[in-house]
């Protein structure tokens, strides 16, 4: 019966979106108007909770979000002033992420949408990240190139049209959000490793010799796992030999290795491949110094960079609302099988 009344259902160009996000340590709800307009942004984190163990611990995810979510939900609606009836589509996060986290989510969203008789919209975490570029920039529409930079993923993809991508490359092993994590463990530094490793980098120069990926090769493709190993490898055999290296140089050198070539093959396939724009998107993006030298270099190439809010780059419930109302003007709707996943494709 609920598919049934849904295939019918009107669809409007000023929608109002709930984007529902808990793939991860972050329970998030939002409501944004006609896939651009953001009426309320609430985060609960759970982060202060995993640092104790140094990353996040699944269980302790899974567990967060069934106390905050509902009350995520209220404060969204309270700060756009609006009602569940209000609501026009209920847009979750599917995958990637954390299995009993996403599901979460995924169980909660369906039964909003049983309850009101509205769509239940399932979004990809890596499409929604794309997707927080429409919020940063809203005259921003397709062809563009997008960096995706994330915990999980690490890719330069040719976004074609709001439905079209193309995949020109991505990480061949560890993405470079997981590379900053490990490195952060590796110098003793608090999680999440992103702004720890970013802080010290600022006192710190680039003088540790670290290798350079593919070495100008590899097309745009990306591989962080022989990075990480050289970081560990320097700091282990300065140790040893009683002659330690300073830890903000540390954090300063690989930084810059590890980000340099993002913002190099980013701005080469807007070149290449005769794309005006730039996007930054995912955790990393919030890097300053990522931030920095891609604006640097598409300027002196005469090309557009798009960059969100630093809270918009990294998992936020605007983002999946911004992608989630792509998928409800095409129509693109779930039934209540939808299930989660831990794994889903790029593109």
């Amino acid at each position: 019966m609920y598919q049934e009344s849904i295939k019918n259902f009107t669809i409007k160009d000023d929608a109002l979106i709930m984007g529902i996000e808990t793939s991860c340590d972050e329970t998030a709800v939002s409501i944004v108007k006609g896939g651009r307009e953001v009426l309320s942004d609430v985060i609960i984190s759970s982060a202060t909770e995993h640092a104790k163990f140094g990353g996040v611990v699944p269980e302790i995810a899974s567990r967060a979000h069934t106390t905050a979510i509902y009350q995520a939900t209220e404060r969204a609606l309270k700060e756009a002033g609006k009602t569940l009836e209000d609501i026009d589509g209920f847009a979750v996060t599917y995958g990637a992420g954390l299995l009993g986290a996403l599901l979460v989510g995924v169980s909660y969203a369906k039964t909003l949408a049983y309850s009101l008789n509205k769509p239940l919209i399932p979004v990809s975490h890596i499409r929604g990240h794309m997707a927080a570029s429409y919020i940063a920039d809203k005259s921003l529409q397709p062809p563009f190139i997008a960096l995706l930079t994330s915990g999980g993923h690490t890719a330069i993809i040719a976004v074609k049209s709001y439905y079209e991508l193309e995949v020109l490359g991505s990480t061949l092993d560890d993405a470079v959000g997981e590379a900053f994590d490990k490195v952060a463990r590796v110098l003793g530094l608090s999680y999440p490793g992103g702004p720890s490793v970013e802080r010290l980098a600022k006192e710190g120069k680039n003088t540790v010799k670290l290798p350079k990926m593919f070495k100008g090769q590899g097309g745009y493709n990306f591989s962080y796992s022989g990075l990480k190993t050289a970081v560990i490898n320097a700091v282990h055999n300065a140790e040893q030999k009683d002659e330690p290296l300073l830890k903000a140089d540390v954090a300063k050198s690989f930084q810059s290795a590890a980000l340099d070539i993002l913002a190099d093959k980013a701005i080469e396939a807007c070149l290449q491949f005769n794309f005006n724009t730039v996007a930054l998107c995912g955790g990393v993006a919030a890097n300053g110094y990522l931030r920095e030298r891609v604006n640097n270099l598409a300027s002196q190439k005469g090309i557009k960079t798009v960059i969100p809010e630093k809270r918009y780059c990294t998992d936020n419930g605007c983002m999946i609302a911004a992608e989630g109302y792509l998928q409800y003007k095409a129509g693109n709707f779930a039934d209540l099988s939808l299930n989660a996943s831990a794994n889903v494709p790029l593109k």
